[in-house]
């Protein structure tokens, strides 16, 4: 079953996908256009779910969000319950004091894979029945109702990800939006800041605060990030598109493609054009 609703003025989008026998994204050719962020609830056994050409394990009863710009496919969508939407529908940097997700669910280099207990898999299996049951109501509060939904489903699946994530420790709300405003900003600039001066500089903050505050909660070190979201991004465009390593070199920000080629061979172990003959990332969808 898919259901879908669209606001022709605005261009949002929302669909529902549930037991649909096809379900994948491929960002960078067919989908392109269509920049729809992913909540994906694997209601079945464990599968796989395949994520810009790389395996992961996708547990029984665990929900994974997915970036507009990721290419995916699963093992059996079948079973997979998944929720779609673009910007235009909600827009989830504007209205970030609502849900608190950009940066974190989204925005991440990591994946984030969120555990549901019992209470929970009942409560988000309520919230589905009623998202079914408002997609089948045309009315003048349609969109309305369903924008109620999606921060509901939005803030339940962020409240669940940051205890998974932090367990033991208490990461106050002003810590907490340090780091995903960091992130936030590596993704809206990694194309041409790779210096962590410069994120500090955008946050008010020491390079060497950012720093103590990334170690104090076991996270990785502001330059790992902004280096491995230039990694995926490098992967990406050698995988999935034509252009040569010259073009992305400049369209990553390097100014020298021989720095560009040592920069990823040092923490891929291969040379760009050797990456992309052995094809390291399958194409989504086989």
């Amino acid at each position: 079953m898919k259901l879908s609703v669209s606001d022709h003025n605005t261009g949002g989008d929302l669909l529902l996908h549930n037991s649909e026998t096809q379900l994948d994204r491929l960002f960078y050719t067919r989908d392109f256009d269509y920049k729809y962020f992913t909540i994906a609830w694997n209601r079945g056994e464990k599968q796989t779910v395949t994520i810009d050409g790389y395996p992961h394990d996708f547990k029984p009863h665990t929900v994974l969000p997915l970036m507009y710009n990721q290419s995916f496919y699963f093992e059996r969508s079948a079973d997979i319950v998944a929720w779609q939407f673009n910007r235009e529908f909600y827009c989830i940097v504007d209205h970030d004091t609502e849900v608190s997700c950009v940066g974190f669910l989204f925005g991440m280099n990591d994946n984030v894979f969120i555990d549901l207990d019992d209470d929970n898999r009942r409560k988000l299996q309520i919230l589905l029945d009623i998202f079914i049951e408002e997609l089948k109501t045309n009315d003048d509060i349609q969109n309305d109702m369903l924008v109620m939904l999606l921060k509901r489903l939005i803030t339940m699946i962020t409240r669940l990800a940051r205890a998974g994530k932090f367990p033991d420790v208490k990461l106050n709300d002003d810590r907490f939006h340090i780091l995903r405003k960091f992130n936030l900003l590596v993704e809206m600039n990694f194309h041409t800041q790779h210096s962590v001066s410069y994120y500090a500089g955008r946050l008010n903050k020491s390079p060497k605060t950012l720093s103590n505050l990334f170690a104090l909660y076991n996270y990785k070190t502001p330059i790992q990030i902004i280096q491995e979201r230039i990694l995926i991004e490098a992967k990406r465009l050698l995988s999935y598109t034509d252009k040569s390593a010259k073009q992305i070199t400049y369209e990553l920000g390097f100014d020298d493609a021989a720095y560009f080629s040592n920069f990823f061979k040092k923490h891929t172990a291969l040379s760009p054009s050797d990456f992309r003959n052995n094809k390291k990332m399958v194409p989504a969808g086989k």
